[in-house]
C-alpha cells in the first residue's frame, strides 16, 4: 500500500528520553512499563515488548523514538499512550530505534 506525504505527515515520530522503566507482570506478554519525557510534549507512558534485550538498568537515561499521537491503548490495568519503535529481528525481538546522536526531547522525525 502506497500512502500519500500528507498521510505520512499526520503521523508525530518525536525522540525521547526514558526516565523509569517498571516490570508489567499483567501484560500478557513479557513487557516493561516506560516512562518517556518528550520535552514540550510533557511526559508520556508506554508499554513495549522489549525485554529480550533491555532491562531496567540499561534503559533509563536511552533517548528512543516514539510516536506520540495514537490515542492510549488500555493494556490490561496500564494505559499506553505511546508507540515506542523497534526493529523486528527474525526471533520476534525487538531493537529499539535511537537517534544516532542525542538530540533535544520532543524533536520531530521526518
Amino acid at each position: 500500500m502506497t500512502i500519500s506525504w500528507d498521510d505520512f505527515e499526520k503521523v508525530e515520530i518525536r525522540t525521547g528520553t526514558i526516565l523509569e522503566v517498571a516490570d508489567f507482570p499483567k501484560a500478557r506478554k513479557p513487557s516493561l512499563k516506560l516512562t518517556i519525557d518528550f520535552g514540550e510534549l510533557g511526559i508520556k507512558k508506554s508499554s513495549a515488548q522489549i525485554t529480550t534485550f533491555y532491562s531496567g538498568e540499561n534503559l533509563v537515561g536511552k533517548q528512543i523514538i516514539a510516536v506520540v499521537n495514537f490515542p492510549p491503548k488500555q493494556i490490561a490495568d496500564f494505559f499506553s499512550e505511546c508507540l515506542v519503535l523497534g526493529v523486528y529481528t527474525e526471533n520476534k525481538d525487538v531493537v529499539l530505534l535511537q537517534p544516532e546522536r542525542k538530540t533535544t526531547n520532543g524533536m520531530r522525525i521526518g
